[in-house]
C-alpha cells in the first residue's frame, strides 16, 4: 500500500551520505541529488544515513539540509527525513500550539498510528520538548476540545481483532441518545471514542448506521459550522477510513484557492511508507485525476518533484 520506491541494491548508508554531502559542496545546491536519495529510502535507511552523516561530518543531516534548501520544499524534505515518532512528535507539538478545526493533525495522528506508533510518538516528544504530549494538549486547547483531545493523544488501545457485538450493540446505542440530546461532548460519547479498540469501535460504528439508518457523521453534521462536531466527525472517519479521510484532506488541499502546501506536504510524508497507493486509488476514482498530475498542475519546482518522487507519477 505504500508508493515508495527503494532501488535495488540499495546503496551503503555511506555512499549516501558521501553523496549528500558533495550536493551541499560548491555553487549551489543540487537538489536532484537529495531527491534522488531521500525520497528513495526508507525510515530504518534514512536514520542509518543520517548517523553516518553525522559521524562522519560533524553535524546532523537535518541542520545541513537546513542551510542549504528552503520552503516547501525544505519542509517536505525535513518531515519525510525525520525518524516517523520524531515527524509526528513535531507535527503534533505544532497543532497542540496552533490548534484550529481545518488542521485536525492532533486527532489524525491519535486515530490513525497503532498503541506502540503512540507510545513511540510520545517518548519522542519527550526527548524533543522536556515535556509530555498530554501537558501541551491540556495547556494549549480548552473546553470540549480538552475532554476530548487529551485521552484521545493518550490512548493505548487494544489492537486485537475481537469484537464484543453486545457491548457493540449497546454503545452504539448510548451515542445515538447522547448525539440526539446535542450532548456531543458528554463523557459517554469520549469514553467509547478513545478507550475502546478500532474493532470494537468499527463495530459500533457499523451498528449504528445499521440500526438507526444513518451513519453517524451524518448525525455529527447537525451544525456545520460547529468546530467541535468538525472534530468528532474527524475521529470517526480517521478511526473507520483512514485512507478516505487522508484522500478528503489532500483533495481540499489542492481544490481550494491557493494550495494548502501545509496540509498536502504532511499527508504525503506521513502516508507515503503506509498508505498512499490506496490514497492515490481513492483520490481517482473519486476525482478522476490522477493524483501525480493534479499535483503537478498545484506545485512547481523541487517541491513538485519531492512530492512526485514519493507519491509516484502513474497515470492511474
Amino acid at each position: 500500500m505504500a508508493t515508495l520506491s527503494i532501488p535495488q541494491p540499495v546503496p551503503s548508508p555511506a555512499e549516501d551520505a558521501e553523496l549528500l554531502r558533495k550536493a551541499f559542496v560548491g555553487w549551489g545546491t543540487d537538489e536532484n541529488t537529495i531527491i534522488s536519495i531521500l525520497a528513495h529510502r526508507s525510515a530504518a535507511q534514512r536514520c542509518l544515513i543520517r548517523q553516518h552523516y553525522a559521524q562522519v561530518y560533524g553535524e546532523d543531516l537535518l541542520k545541513s539540509l537546513d542551510k542549504e534548501i528552503s520552503g516547501d520544499f525544505e519542509r517536505a524534505v525535513l518531515l519525510w527525513t525525520l525518524d516517523p515518532a520524531e515527524r509526528d512528535a513535531l507535527l503534533l507539538n505544532e497543532a497542540a500550539r496552533k490548534w484550529h478545526h481545518s488542521n485536525n493533525v492532533i486527532v489524525e495522528i491519535a486515530c490513525t498510528r497503532s498503541s506502540e506508533e503512540l507510545f513511540a510518538i510520545r517518548r519522542a516528544y519527550h526527548a524533543r520538548y522536556k515535556r509530555s504530549l498530554e501537558e501541551d494538549v491540556a495547556a494549549y486547547t480548552s473546553g470540549d476540545f480538552r475532554k476530548l483531545l487529551v485521552p484521545l493523544s493518550s490512548a493505548y488501545r487494544y489492537e486485537g481483532a475481537e469484537v464484543n457485538m453486545t457491548l457493540a450493540k449497546l454503545e452504539a446505542k448510548i451515542l445515538h441518545g447522547k448525539i440526539a440530546e446535542k450532548a456531543y461532548s458528554h463523557e459517554e460519547i469520549i469514553r467509547i471514542l478513545t478507550t475502546r479498540s478500532k474493532a470494537q469501535v468499527l463495530a459500533t460504528l457499523n451498528h449504528y448506521n445499521n440500526e438507526f439508518g444513518n451513519p453517524i457523521n451524518k448525525d455529527l453534521k447537525s451544525d456545520p459550522k460547529d468546530e467541535f462536531l468538525f472534530t468528532l466527525r474527524a475521529v470517526t472517519r480517521c478511526m473507520s477510513t483512514p485512507e478516505k479521510y487522508f484522500e478528503k484532506v489532500i483533495r481540499l488541499a489542492i481544490n481550494k484557492i491557493g494550495t494548502d502546501e501545509g496540509a498536502l506536504t504532511r499527508v504525503v510524508t506521513t502516508r507515503a511508507e503506509v498508505d498512499l497507493k490506496v490514497i492515490k486509488e481513492i483520490y481517482y476514482k473519486r476525482n478522476s485525476v490522477p493524483l501525480s498530475r493534479a499535483i503537478s498542475k498545484d506545485t512547481s519546482g523541487d517541491y513538485e518533484a519531492m512530492l512526485l518522487a514519493l507519491v509516484g507519477r502513474d497515470d492511474a
